[in-house]
């Protein structure tokens, strides 16, 4: 199905050069005396590589269709990661680049969003907020309560956040995954 470029949003994905990309950023420019156009960064599904293209905005664009399914995380081999469809128990192994900043956030069984283009996984999403359980967390100061001081903790999954004080080692917390911030005590 093709069509005009001014509609492209993100994680649509197109063919461009006979190769199928995913388009990872959408700009729609106007220049003052000059026709309008698309800016948008491509990631190639054959090579991994990211490319910067620029589309009239009426040019025509031909789409592919995407799928998307409900996945669990189920462990780390090596630098992949390897999610399990839970309806089928088919397992599916994923690049770290395609995970990205998403591996701060997953624990076992962990449920995760993963689109496919032609069989081959192009995009992890993880829900907005997960809960997962403080391993570190440092004895917050006698006298530190002036007004909403934090503390750093440590995450099951490595990553370090700033907490409230009473947050202790053992606890389950809430975290946003869009900003990395803690939320509240799960």
């Amino acid at each position: 199905m093709a069509v005009n470029a001014n509609e492209l949003r993100k994680g649509t994905a197109v063919v461009y050069n006979n190769d199928v990309c995913v388009v990872l950023e959408v700009t729609h420019r106007t220049p003052g005396n000059l026709r309008a156009f698309v800016q948008a960064i491509l990631r190639s599904i054959r090579t991994g590589k990211s490319m910067d293209v620029r589309f009239g905005s009426t040019e025509k664009v031909e789409t592919v269709p995407l799928m998307s399914y409900k996945m669990e995380f189920s462990y780390k081999t090596g630098e992949d990661y390897v999610f399990v469809n839970p309806d089928s128990f088919e397992e599916v192994t994923v690049p770290p680049e395609l995970v990205g900043d998403a591996k701060d956030y997953l624990v076992e069984n962990a449920r995760v969003t993963m689109t496919f283009v032609e069989e081959k996984a192009v995009q992890v999403e993880i829900p907005p907020s997960v809960v997962l359980t403080v391993t570190d967390a440092p004895e917050g100061l006698r006298g530190d309560s002036a007004n909403n001081v934090q503390k750093a903790v440590t995450l099951e999954t490595g990553l370090v956040i700033q907490a409230p004080l009473f947050i202790k080692t053992g606890e389950k917390i809430k975290v946003d995954t869009r900003t990395g911030k803690y939320m509240e005590r799960a």
